[in-house]
């Protein structure tokens, strides 16, 4: 393999010739070889476009050059369509705050940039990594605003498909009204109860999380962006904060807010475990609606069988004809890892001292994966 020689403030580093990345992304890559997971595809598209917010932010400011600024924004563009996405190959378990992350990205959009202004990957003279693709920003404010946007954008693709799995219990419910079977309490036989008004029930409770998980997604609508290291602003444009708030709105779609008090949305991770709760809460419900299907779906001839799920696989490597309820099994496995999600981003969000929260890797791992899978497992 050809390698270039990079520079940071540690000294030289050996980095790959056709690699876009710098030196701090080849060094956390020989630092972190720790579980093969890497970023969350949803996490590097909104990393690409809160740099592109920033970007023009600092252009509309005249703290950016003309042809500088559109070189960046072209390379964020390439990346928010998916490309590049074999740039971004670090850990999730990396250094703290995401700082790993952060040079990643500006490293890729730099080498990228100054490509496209017709210059060698790894000469940094006209975009620099730090200087231009970071201007105004801190690995602390960008890191958990991205969280955000990538969070933003799974949650309405979760509540898009669970909306459709409401209009599907529904439509069950109708289909199934006029079936009389028993209710059962503590596992007994109870009182007759109609099948539809059971499944009206699991619809109206994914109507009530529906309506949870809107709530708390709207959390993450408030962002810190413009804090800079600590809250203060340091180093950014008087004007800056409104700016990147109004692009990143107009980028998104997303009715974007600047954030209440600054210091705050960097000490502070309760609104991903907001989120993080709300899912939780929607996924205990899952799975006890599986747990109910394959209840209901024993059999078939010694068990309920009062429902007949779609064959979807064979069920026995060793009893021919065997059938059993695979999607209610993954899905019961699919809640059961959120439930873990969910106390990973507890334990990293309660972790948070003085004015920042260094656990926020995790936090940008667990929280899209449990959105995505969630989302996955009502498309099946």
């Amino acid at each position: 393999m050809d390698f270039r020689v990079e520079k940071d403030s540690l000294g030289e580093v050996k980095v790959p010739s056709n690699a876009y990345w710098g030196a701090q992304t080849q060094r956390a890559l020989e630092n972190f070889p720790i579980s093969g997971q890497k970023a969350h595809p949803a996490f590097v598209w909104a990393s690409a476009v809160v740099k592109k917010a920033a970007c023009i932010t600092n252009r509309d400011l005249a703290l950016l050059a003309i042809d500088q600024a559109g070189a960046i924004i072209t390379a964020c563009d390439e990346i928010i369509a998916g490309g590049l996405r074999d740039q971004f190959m670090i850990d999730i378990f990396q250094a703290g705050a995401g700082t790993s992350h952060n040079m990643n990205c500006n490293e890729v959009i730099a080498n990228r940039a100054n490509e496209i202004l017709g210059h060698p990957r790894g000469s940094y003279r006209s975009i620099h990594p730090n200087d231009t693709v970071n201007m105004s920003q801190s690995t602390n404010d960008f890191i958990p605003t991205a969280i955000r946007i990538a969070s933003l954008k799974l949650s309405y693709e979760l509540v898009f498909k669970l909306e459709a799995f409401h209009a599907a219990l529904n439509e069950k419910g109708v289909e199934f009204d006029p079936v009389v079977k028993s209710a059962r309490t503590h596992l007994q036989d109870a009182v007759p109860i109609r099948l539809g008004q059971e499944f009206s029930g699991y619809a109206q409770s994914v109507l009530r999380h529906i309506e949870w998980i809107k709530a708390a997604a709207g959390e993450l609508t408030e962002i810190g962006l413009g804090g800079s290291a600590a809250g203060t602003g340091l180093n950014c444009h008087p004007d800056y904060r409104a700016g990147v708030v109004n692009n990143l709105s107009k980028l998104t779609g997303f009715e974007i807010r600047p954030a209440r008090n600054y210091f705050e949305a960097m000490q502070s991770m309760a609104p991903f475990l907001k989120l993080s709760g709300a899912l939780r809460n929607f996924a205990q419900d899952l799975s006890r609606i599986a747990n109910d299907f394959r209840l209901m779906a024993s059999g078939p001839k010694t068990g309920l069988a009062e429902l007949l799920l779609p064959p979807r696989q064979p069920g026995s490597s060793i009893m021919p004809g065997k059938v059993n309820p695979v999607i209610p099994e993954m899905t019961n496995m699919v809640c059961f890892a959120v439930f873990g999600n969910d106390d990973a981003i507890l334990w990293a969000a309660q972790a948070g001292q003085l004015d920042l929260n260094v656990m926020m890797p995790l936090i940008a791992a667990r929280l899209p994966e449990s959105l995505t899978i969630l989302t996955n497992t009502l498309d099946v």
